[in-house]
Order: C-alpha cells, then structure tokens, then sequence
C-alpha cells in the first residue's frame, strides 16, 4: 500500500512490504516526462523537416519529389526499429531494472538527434552523409523502443494504486506535447533564421536543441531509484525458497506464453493508433490535395489539436481512476466510430473552421482514450515481465498499425473514396472496443500481488 505526502505525491511508508525508497515520486514523474517530451520531439522534428530540408541536403537526386520520398522513408525506419528496443530493452529492463534503461535510452535518443544536427551533407562527404543519417535515425527508434515503456512503468509502479491512472497519463501525454513543442521551435527557428539561412545551418539548432533538454533530463533520471515494486518482486525471486523453482528465461518468452494480455493490448492500440495518425497526419495531405486548405493552416491547427489531444489524455487518465479504465476507454473509443463520418462531412465543407472542429475533437477524443491506456496496458502484466509485455504492446502495434496508417488511408481514397477511409476507421475502431470490452478490469490493482492471477 502507499499513502499520500502533503504535497499529494505518493510514497512509500516505512512499515510497508514494499523496499523503502527516498526519491520523491515528483521526481520519478518529471524524468519520465522529460524522457517522454524528447524521444517526441525528436521524432517530430525530423517528421517535419524531413518534408522541407533533409531531402535536398541528404538525398540529392535531381527529382525534389524522390528526394522527399527517400528522406520520409528514412522516417519510417525509425518505426521499424522500435519494436526490435522494444524486445531488446524490454528484456533487459524485467532483468537488470527500470532504471538503467531509462538512463540508457535518454542518452541514446538524445545523443543521436544531436548528432544529426552535427552531420556534414551529402555535398561534403557523399554517401556517408546519407548512411549517417540512416543510422542515427534507426538508432533513434531502437531507444524509443525501450524508452517509453520504461518511462510509464516506472511512474505506474511508484505511483498509488488509486491515482496510477492519472500519473501514468503524463508520460503519455509526452507525445503531444513534444509535437507541440517541435512545431512551435521550427517556426520560432524559420522566423529566426529568415530564406536560404534556415536550410543553410538554422536547421541544426532544432536538433540541437536536444542537448539541454538532454541535461536536463539526464541530471533528474540519474537521481531517481528503482522502483519499489520491481526490487520486492526481485527480492522474492532471490529468496532461498524460490531460488529452486525459479527458471532463468526470457521476459519476452515469458510475455509470449501467455498471450491473451498480449492480444487484449494490441487490440486496444490498434484503432488508437490509426486515428491518432488519420487525424494528425493523414488530414494534412488529404485537406491540402483535395481540398483548397493551405499547408500553414493545417499544420497550425494539428498543432492546436495536439494540445486537445494533451489535455484528453491528462483527463481521460484521470477520469479512469474514478470509473475504471474500461469506462474511461470505452466512452471515447465509441465516440471515435461516431465522429468518424462527422470528421469527413467537416473537412469537406472546405471551411477551415469546419476543419478545425473536426480535428481539434477527434484528437480530444483519441487523448480520452490514449490517456487511460498507458495505466490499464502496464497493469496487464505482472512484474516479472512487466516491460516485456508493455513493450511488445507499445511498439509492435506502432508497427503494424500506426506506421502504415497514413499510406494505407492515402491509398483508400486515391482507390475508392473518403468512405472507405471511415470504414477503415470504423473497423478498426470497433477491434479496440471489443478488446477493451472483453479484458478484465484493473482499476487499483496491486501491482505487487498482480501474479497471482495468472
């Protein structure tokens, strides 16, 4: 059991079966969301820049659209590479601990977005430039893969059973708030380094940037202890009476065994991560391909809607602490199937303020249901692997949902219609609320004790 500081932070009381700690669990959840904003941010910053200048400077070809092309599929390598941290850093975590892997990935994530804002270009070095880049960009991913996951474990297992909802929400809402973060630097940067001083070197300070926000972040992890609930779970393994029993395996192994978590998670985050991405990046190339929307516009009210998307994740997690996750997850997964069409009709009205209603709640909406999961998805899994099971969760629905999402959706209207790309939403949708509807509900459970349900 934990009890609550004046300060209306957890912590863990000396006469409790769990190991005593003396990190203040403030500190536990700023770590885990400096980690969070940056491993965003980063993914955002090359997402966007990646469209404008890193095509020309490290895939000439003499084609600006397959310069484009080839520096957005150099993006997508950073989703292939998630789920293989995933399984790396996940085992690694439910072996070695939360902590050293939160540590591990920051530096990772962040020395490698620095280092693509040091690179030489392709008309200084040649082809190394582009290899370069290709393997910061996988380097990126890989740490994201484990980063994540360790960041929300570590914040659900300090935090009270009754709140872990809400604390679990913020290193989710890491997402929006680093798109936020990068697209407010990029302009901020394009006004501060006007024309050809932008694409010349302005860039690099967007990168850049990741070094104080790596500092920063690194100087709070590295004062933050193991999770309580891991060291009892791996102070029981180690007694004299389990020490017989226990088999040495992998936590993947483990996670695989017992696949019906598995299911229930990737089933949950299959149409979470398929609106996420029509509604965030889908919508811009398909306002500003069929539609008289100017690119400017969009970008600006995805942006808007990043921190709609910010404050339904803070709130749906809060909100499950009081109803229960699958309430709070299926309250918004069905509005989703709903606003699916509506989303449509507005776009097509051709009126920004149309448009931006349309976005603005859908992304709210996909917050209310995202913010709930990162709890209910850590609290599938017993300890022993925790991060294992989190992880497979976590990144191999990026890779199979929301990775191919936007080209998937591109291709349904090029081919049919934008009614086929609400049918794609509703489908998928609809395998999330079932999954939801049939897992069990974990509201306050123990964490500790979370094995012996299994």
């Amino acid at each position: 059991m934990t009890t609550i500081e004046q300060s209306g932070t957890p912590s863990v009381p000396p006469d409790s079966g769990t190991p005593t700690t003396r990190t203040p669990f403030k500190r536990v959840l700023a770590g885990s969301m400096a980690g969070a904003v940056l491993e965003w941010y980063d993914f955002a910053i090359y997402g966007i820049l990646a469209a404008t200048v890193l095509g020309p400077l490290f895939f000439p070809s003499g084609n600006p659209v397959a310069s484009l092309l080839m520096a957005l599929a150099t993006q997508g390598l950073g989703f292939v590479a998630r789920p293989l941290g995933g399984i790396v850093f996940g085992h690694l975590g439910d072996k070695f601990g939360r902590k050293p892997i939160l540590v591990a990935t920051f530096l990772m994530l962040g020395g490698a977005t620095a280092a693509i804002g040091l690179l030489p270009t392709y008309g200084q070095i040649g082809i190394w430039a582009t290899v370069a880049l290709v393997v910061l960009r996988m380097i990126q991913g890989f740490a994201l893969g484990g980063e994540f996951g360790a960041a929300v474990i570590l914040v659900s297992e300090y935090g009270e059973p009754k709140r872990r909802g809400f604390w679990a929400a913020w290193p989710q809402s890491g997402a929006p708030a680093g798109t936020v973060l990068a697209t407010v630097t990029v302009g901020i940067l394009a006004v501060v380094f006007p024309g050809d001083a932008f694409d010349d070197w302005g860039w690099r300070v967007a990168f850049l940037l990741a070094v104080p926000l790596l500092v920063i972040g690194f100087l709070i992890r590295r004062g933050v202890e193991e999770s309580p609930v891991y060291r009892a779970a791996q102070e029981k393994a180690e007694s004299a009476e389990n020490k017989a029993a226990r088999k040495e395996s992998s936590s993947i192994i483990e996670a695989l065994r017992k696949p019906r978590p598995l299911l229930h998670g990737l089933g949950m985050r299959l149409g979470e991560n398929i609106a996420f991405y029509v509604y965030t990046i889908f919508v811009i190339a398909y306002a500003t391909t069929y539609f008289d929307y100017t690119r400017g516009a969009i970008v600006t009210t995805v942006a808007f809607a990043s921190v709609c998307q910010f404050l339904g994740m803070i709130g749906g997690g809060w909100w499950s602490d009081r109803v229960g996750r699958k309430i709070a997850m299926l309250v918004p997964a069905v509005s989703l199937i709903i606003w699916a069409p509506i989303f449509f009709s507005l776009v097509h009205t051709e009126n920004m303020t149309a448009l931006g209603v349309g976005v603005c709640v859908g992304a709210l909406l996909h917050g209310m249901l995202a913010g709930p999961e990162a709890a209910w998805i850590t609290e599938l899994f017993p300890t022993k692997y925790r991060f294992a099971g989190s992880s497979l969760v976590f990144q191999g629905s990026s890779i199979i949902a929301g990775a191919p999402a936007p080209f998937i959706a591109v291709w349904l209207v090029d081919r049919f219609s934008a009614t086929a790309v609400i049918v794609y939403l509703v489908i998928t949708m609809s395998i999330t609320v079932i999954a939801v509807a049939t897992s069990r509900e974990t509201k306050g459970v123990d964490l500790d004790k979370l094995e012996e349900l299994y």
